[in-house]
């Protein structure tokens, strides 16, 4: 397993739904309804490398792209694990990442049961990592990177580019 530190001032981006866009570091919208790597409630910072791939990922299936703010992001961040290659049975990776892009919403919305990438998620979780980074399943070549909120450390910087202020301060302006 590799381990990483991105940055300094590396640049990812996301795309924000106006609902989130007040709190453009946080995770709790991850955290309502789980993501592929974090499970409902554990909160969880989506991000990509590419533009295109923030785009392909916040599009998801939908034929018309729903209302979003991009925002880049600028990054200082420890023991991120490198996952961006993809797995290699001769990589060092557990067998369980051979599984990392299952279709997880149908795991664990339809059959019930924990996604394997949940496991993963809960795997680096307790062992203080603080991201993943891995190939986006949305976007041919694109590179993704979850964060774990809780793992980050006050040496930690995810920062949302913003220099005229220009995102919202409060949901006030929102349904």
């Amino acid at each position: 397993m590799k381990v990483i530190r991105l940055g300094p001032d590396e640049v990812f981006y996301r795309f924000l739904t106006p609902k989130w866009s007040h709190l453009p570091s946080s995770g709790a919208g991850a955290a309502q309804n789980g993501g592929r790597f974090n499970r409902p409630g554990v909160e969880a910072v989506y991000l990509a490398r590419e533009v295109e791939t923030a785009h392909a990922e916040y599009r998801q299936d939908s034929a018309i792209v729903p209302p979003g703010t991009l925002v880049a992001y600028r990054l200082s961040v420890d023991e991120v694990v490198d996952f961006s290659a993809g797995y290699d049975p001769l990589g060092g990776w557990t067998p369980l990442f051979a599984q990392w892009a299952c279709e997880w919403k149908a795991i664990a919305r339809l059959d019930g049961a924990v996604p394997p990438t949940w496991r993963i998620a809960d795997d680096l979780i307790k062992s203080g990592r603080r991201g993943l980074l891995f190939p986006s399943t949305r976007q041919s070549g694109g590179t993704n990177l979850v964060l774990f909120s809780a793992n980050l450390s006050a040496k930690d910087r995810v920062e949302p580019h913003d220099p005229e202020a220009r995102l919202p301060n409060d949901q006030s302006s929102w349904p």
